[in-house]
């Protein structure tokens, strides 16, 4: 959604591995992260999943420098379109037990997502499993209606009791954490208390920006939960003139209010957006309205600060620990007056745009960039494994 407004890794893994004294065998199911930074710190690193599409999927997984197995392809990803979490229980619990009777056993299993594999792979008493909770599923879940609430509930039963299982249970945020403690409560009554890893972006890939025009950038799926429809009532503001049927509704909606507002010359959606065409929007662009409430991280502020952007958010969530207020960006109360605002502060000063931008950049080159991201977790890893080098400020 766009918002016109006219007017060397060689050298370092074999330092490390010499500073870690080892290096370990490290197997990873359904990869949903920037989990690729453990190859250069010197460990093997085997990807399994249960589907892998070469022509969509992470770039690293194609460079040859660790394996990626599937196992399960066949299974079906729903049942007559419903039944998702079901099947997605029934790849991932294939793919485990094809890891635990076909490989021997790794130093360290790292899953995400699925907490249901937890238990199997900790049949191998060799291993220690880690698990990154983005979010608990059964929020993310729909609980509308009593037969939905029935399906729901022995899966959200097995949720919590797997997670628990785990040797390190690590979120993206300190947000999630204490979602998970308010959701988890057995679990936290336990004392098992998950620690925090940032979601990564690749720096790099963002360089010098071609310019700041007078737009402003939304990058989001449109979903109602991704709350889009303030972004085009801030901008109306300013006082400038199917896969998912649910989201196909949405944008439509989207459509007829940018009619109402009048804006609707001004704004153009964009469904499909490649990788390259959203680097050059975000070089492109003033800053980026980021409008979700509440979102648990968000990796949209981190690629646009890394595109040298500042971002205007919600006041809420993983945003404010990302965003800089003031600095980076603006974080504003949830509504059309706040946000419009904050754009209003970039158009009357352009040169604003840049200033932060700047220093939106060097906050995630040195807070959240894969490097930062795979050091971390390299640290507990390492920390699981031999549990009494943990320091205490973790």
């Amino acid at each position: 959604l766009i918002l016109y407004v006219t007017k060397k890794e060689v050298t370092e893994a074999a330092a490390m591995e010499k500073k870690n004294g080892s290096k370990m065998n490290i197997a990873i199911i359904h990869p949903d992260l920037g989990i690729v930074e453990l190859a250069s710190h010197g460990h093997n690193v085997h990807i399994f999943t249960s589907h892998h599409d070469k022509n969509r999927c992470f770039e690293e997984t194609l460079a040859g420098s660790f394996a990626v197995t599937v196992y399960g392809s066949f299974l079906p990803r729903h049942i007559f379109y419903r039944f998702h979490a079901v099947c997605a229980y029934i790849r991932c619990i294939f793919v485990a037990l094809c890891v635990l009777f076909k490989w021997p056993s790794f130093d360290v299993v790292l899953a995400d997502q699925v907490s249901v594999v937890i238990p199997i792979l900790k049949l191998k008493k060799s291993s220690k499993v880690v698990f990154y909770c983005h979010f608990p599923d059964l929020l993310l879940a729909k609980h509308t209606t009593l037969a939905r609430k029935i399906y729901r509930a022995p899966i959200n039963y097995l949720e919590q009791l797997t997670t628990g299982m785990a040797d390190l249970i690590l979120v993206n945020s300190k947000f999630t954490a204490s979602t998970f403690a308010a959701t988890f409560k057995r679990l936290d009554s336990r004392g098992i208390k998950p620690a925090v890893l940032y979601p990564a972006v690749n720096v790099d890939q963002f360089t010098q920006p071609n310019g700041y025009k007078l737009n402003f950038l939304s990058i989001n799926r449109f979903e109602k939960k991704k709350n889009i429809d303030l972004a085009i009532s801030a901008f109306a503001m300013l006082g400038s003139p199917e896969r998912l049927r649910e989201n196909v509704d949405y944008l439509e909606q989207l459509k007829v209010l940018a009619e109402i507002k009048g804006v609707s010359k001004q704004v153009k959606f964009i469904t499909s957006c490649p990788t390259a065409e959203r680097n050059a929007l975000l070089s492109e662009c003033l800053c980026v309205i980021y409008t979700p409430k509440d979102e648990h991280f968000g990796i949209v502020p981190l690629e646009a600060m890394a595109a040298h952007k500042p971002v205007i958010a919600c006041n809420s969530g993983g945003p404010v620990e990302s965003v800089k207020d003031g600095e980076t960006g603006f974080l504003c109360d949830p509504s059309p007056q706040s946000f419009s605002l904050a754009m209003a502060k970039f158009l009357n000063d352009p040169s604003l745009a840049e200033k932060m931008g700047s220093k939106a950049r060097a906050h995630v080159a040195t807070s959240f960039s894969t490097k930062t991201f795979g050091n971390k977790l390299n640290e507990y890893i390492m920390d699981v494994v031999e549990p009494h080098k943990r320091s205490k400020s973790d």
